[in-house]
């Protein structure tokens, strides 16, 4: 008897379901679900309330942040005008690192129960929903772990007095980031950069998945050969 593949059921919670799909995950994933419509992740309540996020919330928890880090590089005796040197170049790394997240860890390709599940929670979820409001910026508890390995990173190539701002730079480029992913999926823009912005991830969502991995920029699709050839796509909302 030839086994029947594993369907999702989308009126089910998703989270234990996507792991079955097994090596038909990848494609599955990348056939977006275009509603504002919120899919159930999880049975319980619980879990499912952790898995939503409101976009006010991270500039909300994060920006007393970075202006506590930047205190802190002056209180070490870093002058005011080098603080804002250090908070530039964070900035400038977070857009590498967004980048790098984006390509190498974001669209992993899994075939694994685990795997798939995992990858759904982490990114899988935005490309199969990608107009779910509650699930497009980072739960600051997951932000929160991310940020040890990053804040290592930084202590290990700078000074004591420069880490923390140079860290708050990185952290104030994730809030810009992750305000602006939000925008670019329910902002309306007309005209000049953010319109620009939004037609370049829109064509990673709807056309080249495998391109097109900048959100607040494309300059590292340029240096990394990643940046996809653009068209209209058709599907701008």
């Amino acid at each position: 008897m030839v086994k029947k593949p594993f369907t999702v059921d989308l009126d089910k919670p998703l989270v234990f379901q996507v792991g079955h799909l097994g090596e038909a995950y990848d494609k599955w994933v990348h056939q977006p679900v275009v509603s504002k419509e919120c899919p159930r992740f999880f049975g319980n309540d619980f879990c499912e309330l952790l898995t939503r996020t409101k976009w006010w919330v991270i500039p909300l928890v994060w920006l007393p942040v970075v202006c506590w880090f930047v205190s802190t590089s002056i209180q070490r005796g870093l002058a005011p005008t080098q603080a804002a040197s250090a908070v530039a170049g964070g900035v400038f790394i977070w857009t590498l690192i967004e980048y790098s997240l984006h390509r190498f860890l974001f669209h992993m390709k899994t075939t694994s129960y685990w795997g798939n599940t995992l990858h759904f929670l982490l990114h899988g979820c935005h490309h199969k929903h990608p107009m779910d409001r509650l699930r497009l910026v980072f739960p600051p508890a997951a932000t929160a772990i991310l940020c040890v390995p990053v804040w290592s990173l930084f202590k290990l190539f700078s000074t004591p007095s420069t880490t923390p701002a140079l860290f708050a730079g990185g952290l104030l480029g994730y809030v810009i980031y992750d305000c602006t992913h939000y925008y670019l999926h329910h902002g309306k823009p007309s005209v000049g950069l953010s319109q620009t912005l939004k037609r370049y991830h829109l064509n990673h969502h709807f056309r080249v998945q495998s391109k097109g991995f900048g959100i607040t920029s494309s300059i590292w699709d340029h240096v990394f050969g990643t940046h996809p050839a653009m068209r209209a796509t058709g599907k701008s909302r």
